[in-house]
Order: C-alpha cells, then structure tokens, then sequence
C-alpha cells in the first residue's frame, strides 16, 4: 500500500461543529457545587441549618439543570452537576433530620424538663 492509497487518519470520524473552540463547564453545574457545599457546611452547624436547607434546595434545582446543560454540544459540568446534586440532596436530607429531631425533642415535655433542670443545675453552680 502507498500512502496515497492508505486511508487518512481520523477519517470517517465525525467531528463536532465547534472542534477548535474548548467546551465550557456549565455555570449552573460550577454554582450547584458552590450551594452544595455551602448547605452542607450550614447544615453541620445546626445553628445555621434553616439556611443550609434553603441553600440545598437552591443546589438541587441547579444541579439538575447544570446535568441537562452538560447534555449540550459544547459544555461540559456533569460530574461538576453531579458532585453538587449529591451535596445538595445530603445537606436537603440532614436538614430535614436535624428539623424532625429539633421537633421531636421539643415536643417531648419530658426531655425539655431535664434540659431545664440541667440548666438551672448549672446556674446554682456558677452562683456559688
């Protein structure tokens, strides 16, 4: 065989219309990442919860649509999308925990009168 007579390299490959442009990573997957991990950061103070709730919430809805944009020609981000779904959901689900067991503990009248017999014990100590 000739060189002329061998096939060219790549040939019968089709290549994407925007070849010589880099593919961009999706916003909305980069800024589900960023609220996933800043719920989950909330949600582990417990103080700050309610807001890593809504911060999750926030991540869940972009990572779903960073995972549809990274279907697109062009733009990458899945496992960008991904990474932040799967904190989002964590955070979405440790907040709804941490909400029932607030709820639970609350609610029991039992639980809230040792934890005031706890705390007064404390304050006759640093009375004294």
């Amino acid at each position: 065989m000739t060189a002329s007579s061998e096939p060219a390299r790549g040939a019968g490959r089709v290549r994407p219309m925007n070849a010589g442009t880099p593919a961009k990573t999706s916003a909305a997957a980069a800024f589900a990442l960023v609220f996933g991990v800043a719920a989950l950061f909330s949600v582990l103070t417990a103080i700050l919860a309610w807001i890593g709730l809504v911060l999750g919430i926030i991540g869940v809805i972009l990572g779903i649509v960073g995972l549809k944009m990274s279907r697109r020609p062009g733009v990458t981000g899945r496992g960008v999308a991904i990474g932040g779904l799967v904190l989002s959901v964590l955070a979405v689900l440790l907040g709804l925990a941490l909400a029932a067991g607030i709820t639970t503990f609350v609610n029991n009248e039992g639980a809230v009168d040792r934890l005031q017999q706890r705390v007064d014990d404390l304050r006759d100590k640093l009375n004294e």
